[in-house]
């Protein structure tokens, strides 16, 4: 699957985007966030404020507790502001 990461995720991240294949036990956006900040330090300070992220799978805006089915593209991003 594509992952996508947008403004301060990328930032923290250090890439906009990359390919992932997360493990069988990881089943819905929160468990993909939970195993991504395992990865390493960057992607835990990326991740580390659950409540500010916002995701979209397949371009489709998706809750924390959304199952990621057979997704091939998620994104990741703070959440939006008018202006």
């Amino acid at each position: 699957m594509k992952a996508l990461y947008f403004a301060s995720i990328r930032e923290r991240v250090g890439r906009g985007e990359e390919e992932i294949t997360p493990p069988a036990t990881v089943g819905t956006v929160a468990e993909l966030i939970a195993w991504l900040a395992e990865k390493d330090e960057a992607y835990a300070h990326a991740f580390a404020d659950r409540k500010t992220i916002r995701a979209a799978i397949d371009r489709r805006h998706a809750r924390l507790d959304a199952p990621l089915g057979s997704a091939r593209e998620i994104a990741f991003f703070p959440p939006m502001t008018g202006g």
